[in-house]
């Protein structure tokens, strides 16, 4: 069932709120309100900006990055969440660039809507913090292997951004990820969508955002396997196995309630996932 021989696939998400002290930084006027205030004044600053509520890229505080890490080789296949529960923002990014530390263990990264949003947003933040990623963004500079095999040139696909990519590179429309998943009778977003993520997390409901966020990984994953079988890169046996593999997983990822009792942490995705 091979997708990349000897090459881990990466599929990867982030979560973010608004930063509201670099907000502070780069608006002096709200320097000297307390959090609350500073959210209301910076999201009328932005609808006045933009005519939207969305905050600039740089100003998204990632809270949370999800991935399902698949590496035939070692016979791995994860899904996992890093959340501001327990790691600060520096530290969420500096384990996930762990992937990215060694040429011979790079992997195929994946991601929807990742050019447009999840790396820059990455970029913005790494570089608050003593960071470095160098194969990340290496060109061919240092590891000529990668001139024309690299995470960071558009049209080359070890970063392969699958709504960039459908889309042709913006030469039609881009797509949510939630209705092209449920073109294809996927669960999609369901009953969530990003704008309650700052809920979550001033609730500290870190389970529910840490399954939201596993939620678009397995999303992009299972569009991510239409996409190879389109290509040829897998066979429709290849293509059925790797989904019953997945559906097998979320079934032992279980989570355990104060009964004791055990549940499939994924089972409402599991159950919309005809």
């Amino acid at each position: 069932m091979s997708v990349f021989p000897n090459v881990p696939v990466f599929v990867f998400d982030i979560e973010t709120i608004a930063d509201l002290d670099g907000a502070r930084r780069i608006y002096p006027e709200l320097k000297n309100l307390n959090d609350a205030d500073t959210k209301a004044a910076l999201v009328s600053l932005r609808e006045q900006e933009a005519g939207h509520d969305f905050m600039r890229l740089p100003l998204q505080r990632i809270v949370c990055i999800s991935g399902l890490y698949i590496h035939e080789a070692d016979n791995k296949f994860s899904l996992f969440s890093l959340t501001a529960e327990t790691l600060s923002e520096k530290d969420i990014l500096a384990k996930f660039f762990r992937a990215f530390n060694a040429v011979n263990s790079l992997p195929q990264l994946v991601s929807w809507n990742g050019s447009g949003f999840d790396i820059p947003v990455l970029i913005y933040r790494a570089m608050q913090y003593d960071l470095s990623v160098p194969l990340l963004f290496e060109e061919g500079n240092q590891v000529n292997t990668m001139r024309y095999n690299n995470y960071v040139n558009r049209f080359q696909t070890r970063h392969l951004d699958l709504m960039d990519r459908f889309s042709q590179y913006g030469a039609s429309h881009r797509e949510a990820m939630d209705v092209v998943a449920s073109l294809y009778d996927l669960p999609g977003k369901r009953d969530m969508d990003g704008s309650m993520v700052g809920e979550l997390v001033a609730a500290a409901d870190w389970p529910a955002l840490a399954l939201y966020c596993e939620s678009d990984v397995l999303n992009t994953w299972l569009i991510y396997l239409r996409w190879l079988r389109l290509t040829g890169n897998i066979t429709s046996g290849d293509f059925d196995n790797w989904q019953n593999q997945t559906r097998a997983y979320l079934t032992t990822k279980v989570s355990t309630n104060a009964a004791g009792e055990t549940t499939a942490c994924h089972a409402a995705f599991l159950s919309h996932w005809t």
